[in-house]
């Protein structure tokens, strides 16, 4: 995977180029690293015996693939006092009659017991199937089929004492594992060195917005600095991931500070939100980058215009990127205004809930159903970045407006009034959250 051609720890920048081959390949390299690293250490029968296990669990499930048997069927049998057992591995409920044929059983009895347990079975995916029969002479007579999905769910049928067919259903056997991973910061992004030691792509853009109004990924965050997650991951009995996996805690330590957040959900209708380790939300009046990926090229104050050529009061700051990237509400609040104004190019302006004003300038186009007087979240998409009106190039001027007043967006202070505490049962509740989360943490790290 090529490197971004400016580090840059914001995940929005680099996450388009994530895929799953470029995922693969930076945990191999890390592993591979960490490898070479033991054997130098001289711990080469550690390795050995390491491999040693990797190479039993990774065998073949099943044995070989029975004769005359397509390559998606594979079967072992066992034979005792006249029980014959077929495992079977089919990955989808429409092979199981042609399976459960081609091992002995007659087209009519196939055909009955794949109708009785289809429908507990997945149609596409891997099915594991064990078949009992019972030998009598040359003959072989149905007993029972146990068929499962990859979450345990499935079937079991029977030959019940009146000669007909019996069909107990089986429910899935999920459970919610935390998987907990500590990591620093690499010299690339944060994206590298997430994915690096195996974080799932999905849980990158989570983590950042979590974290989202403690800091700036593109300017507050910087190599050697250190990341903590914890994630629950559906798994089944077998232990196979079953389902995406969820943030349930993210921090992020620097050289000046660090801030750690944990997931609840307060209402069970309301929304999901961050709250830090008191029970208090995250959430502030403004996020600290309105835009992805972006260099401030100039910042608040007096400085030289560059196309008026003298000494003029910047009232906000420049961010540059390319044509097309998105632009974000820093708060949530109701357009005032809403298309081409003269020097300012395409433009919005939207006033907050706390009557804090921000405006975003010289934009390429609007985000689909953005109108003055629509009301937008924080974080949502509102336009791209472009070079409309009185423009040098691709960027973003954005400003903040506090009674009237335009001041440093760099410099302002969070205005709290937007975040709560929990109490009574809410927060009792919140602490239950908040201490199974650290007693995994305490447990386990990778």
């Amino acid at each position: 995977m090529q490197q971004a051609q400016v580090n840059s720890y914001d995940p929005r920048q680099w996450a388009a180029a994530w895929s799953p081959a470029a995922a693969e390949g930076l945990s191999a390299a890390r592993q591979g690293l960490a490898r070479r690293r033991v054997l130098a250490l001289g711990l080469g029968a550690g390795v050995f015996s390491a491999g040693a296990v990797a190479a039993f669990l990774v065998r073949p499930r099943l044995a070989g693939p029975v004769p005359g048997a397509d390559s998606t069927l594979a079967a072992e049998s066992s034979e005792a006092a006249g029980t014959l057992r077929r495992a079977m591995l089919l990955s989808g409920s429409g092979e199981l009659q042609t399976a459960l044929q081609r091992f002995g059983l007659s087209a009519q009895m196939a055909g009955d017991v794949a109708r009785e347990a289809s429908p507990a079975l997945a149609a596409q995916g891997e099915i594991r199937a064990m078949l009992e029969m019972a030998r009598a002479g040359d003959a072989l007579t149905f007993v029972r089929l146990q068929a499962s999905n990859p979450d345990s769910s499935g079937a079991i049928v029977k030959l019940g004492a009146d000669g007909k067919l019996e069909t107990t259903r089986i429910a899935a056997q999920v459970s919610d594992r935390i998987v907990v991973m500590h990591g620093i910061m690499d010299g690339d992004s944060f994206y590298t060195s997430a994915v690096g030691i195996g974080v799932p792509n999905s849980l990158i853009s989570p983590f950042a917005k979590a974290l989202a109004f403690d800091f700036d990924f593109q300017r507050e965050v910087a190599a050697g600095d250190a990341f903590e997650l914890a994630y629950s991951q559906p798994t089944n009995a077998s232990g196979q991931t079953m389902g995406a996996p969820e943030l349930l805690y993210a921090s992020l330590t620097t050289q000046t500070r660090s801030a750690a957040v944990y997931r609840f959900q307060p209402d069970k209708v309301g929304e999901v939100q961050w709250f830090d380790a008191s029970g208090r939300t995250v959430a502030r009046s403004l996020m600290r980058t309105p835009v992805d990926g972006a260099r401030v090229t100039s910042k608040f104050g007096m400085r030289i215009h560059p196309i008026e050529g003298y000494q003029k009061m910047h009232g906000g700051i420049d961010f540059a990127a390319p044509i097309g990237t998105p632009i974000y509400a820093s708060g949530s609040g109701i357009l005032e205004f809403c298309g081409p104004k003269g020097p300012n190019g395409n433009f919005i302006k939207i006033l907050h809930d706390n009557g804090w004003e921000t405006l975003y300038l010289h934009m390429n186009r609007f985000a689909a159903g953005m109108a003055q007087g629509v009301r937008v979240a924080q974080g949502q998409q509102i336009g791209e970045v472009g070079t409309t009106g009185h423009s040098t190039g691709p960027h973003l001027h954005y400003e903040v407006h506090i009674a009237g007043e335009k001041v440093d967006p760099l410099g302002v202070q969070p205005d709290n009034s937007a975040s709560k505490t929990l109490t009574g049962p809410q927060l009792e509740t919140f602490e239950q959250v908040r201490d199974s989360i650290d007693v995994s943490r305490a447990q386990r790290s990778v």
